[in-house]
């Protein structure tokens, strides 16, 4: 709850809750199905029992482990647990010292007291706050479908909450990486469908390369063919060096042509930029060597690329 009221207050007009599921299918806030080990103090909780992988201590070179899933628990568990900076100590003995290793350049100041909150409790912040939405309906870590709980129902159940609560579709852009769970939304609800944002992680295939169209598994005009309106790949895959210059990508140029919008991420991730800005900035990285590339990569994207956000 209280990162997103930090993030509204700063200015943040749409917010996110990535969606996974508990045991029951309750849709629920939570960055990975399978990351309460490292976000919440479920290791030393009365549910630590119930982690799909409970804690075991470091010993010798191998590294204290966990894993610890929202579908391991039900809604009512789920709520029970104290949310925390997402890190874990690999060197922990104990279920306490795992709970640790906070990266330098964050801090847990802000973290005592800290709520979690279900898909439905954020619309209701998200729309007092004065926010849109942008949900990311997550991957499972679980075979689905799960308990008779379908991926189609999944994303319906996603939409459903929208519904119910009389939030306009404009009003929301669902974001996944899976491209059947888009297209799911284009056909079956196709107001919401129409700002469906496909997530590309296509840079997993090998050989790919936003460079050449032919190392894509779709092209921007079949995207746009099954009617994805939106895309937002990680903002390296939009930009190229040409003659030392950062220029758009040919994927950038693609999606304009095929009157597709594009969303990016993530600006600010890489923390400072002396290094070059790591993964984020790897198409780039030969022009990246101060924070204030920020500006420059932002300008580039805005008015060369014309993100939308």
């Amino acid at each position: 709850v209280q990162s997103n009221v930090a993030a509204a207050q700063m200015g943040a007009g749409i917010l996110e809750c990535d969606v996974t599921f508990t045991a029951d299918h309750a849709l629920v806030c939570r960055h990975a199905q399978n990351d309460l080990h490292t976000t919440t103090n479920i290791v030393v909780s009365d549910l630590a029992d119930k982690c799909t992988t409970p804690f075991t201590a470091a010993s010798g070179d191998t590294g204290a482990t966990a894993e610890c899933r929202t579908s391991d628990l039900t809604l009512a568990e789920f709520m029970t647990l104290e949310p925390k900076m997402d890190a874990a100590n690999s060197a922990a003995t104990t279920a306490e010292e795992y709970l640790g290793g906070t990266a330098s350049f964050r801090t847990d100041l802000y973290t005592n007291n800290a709520t979690l909150l279900t898909h439905a409790q954020s619309i209701a912040l998200f729309r007092d706050l004065g926010a849109r939405f942008t949900p990311e309906l997550k991957s499972a870590s679980v075979d689905m479908p799960h308990n008779g709980f379908s991926q189609q129902d999944y994303a319906q159940k996603l939409v459903d909450e929208y519904k119910n609560a009389g939030v306009p579709a404009s009003d929301v852009w669902l974001q996944s990486f899976n491209l059947d769970d888009v297209l799911y939304w284009i056909a079956n609800e196709p107001d919401f469908g129409a700002q469906a944002v496909y997530l590309m992680d296509e840079y997993n295939i090998e050989g790919y390369s936003p460079m050449d169209s032919a190392t894509w598994p779709n092209t921007m005009d079949e995207l746009k063919e099954m009617g994805v309106n939106f895309i937002a790949p990680p903002l390296w895959m939009l930009l190229t060096v040409e003659n030392g210059t950062m220029v758009p990508s040919a994927l950038a140029i693609a999606a304009k042509e095929a009157d597709i919008e594009i969303i990016t991420w993530t600006l600010e991730r890489s923390g400072p930029l002396a290094s070059g800005g790591g993964w984020y900035y790897s198409s780039v990285v030969d022009t990246i060597n101060t924070d204030g590339d920020y500006f420059e990569v932002l300008d580039v994207l805005a008015q060369d690329v014309g993100i939308v956000g």
